[in-house]
């Protein structure tokens, strides 16, 4: 974040009443707590970085996740309405998960994730 951004964003902050600010960190420790699930970070940049809607299948061959996780990931993601779950009526049967524009909004923040990787590295102590 450069410097006009955290600035803009410590007015936005401070413009809040004390329950809007409340309001709006319980969403943040909402948002983070799903976040902080096992492979949902993987799964979201997954379908950041898609040209369209993912099956299963393609996300499996891409993640090294179990499938039983998989699907609960998915779930939760339909669930609090970052995904759309598209069932078809074929056979074999077909289910494509496509970003809602709630996801999308959180896509910009890979890009950033992006942008610090390729300029910086963690530090792991040993």
């Amino acid at each position: 974040m450069d410097t006009q951004d955290r600035e803009r964003a410590l007015e936005r902050r401070a413009s809040l009443s004390a329950a809007e600010r409340d309001r709006v960190e319980q969403r943040v420790s909402s948002l983070l707590d799903l976040l902080g699930k096992a492979h949902t970070m993987a799964l979201l940049r997954e379908f950041a970085f898609a040209d369209g809607p993912l099956r299963f299948s393609d996300i499996e061959s891409r993640l090294d996740i179990s499938p039983n996780t998989l699907s609960q990931r998915l779930s939760e993601l339909v669930d609090r309405g970052l995904l759309d779950r598209q069932s078809y009526d074929e056979m074999p049967p077909r289910v494509e998960y496509r970003p809602t524009d709630r996801a999308e909004a959180l896509f910009p923040a890979f890009g950033h994730f992006h942008q610090w990787a390729m300029e910086y590295e963690l530090d792991y102590e040993n």
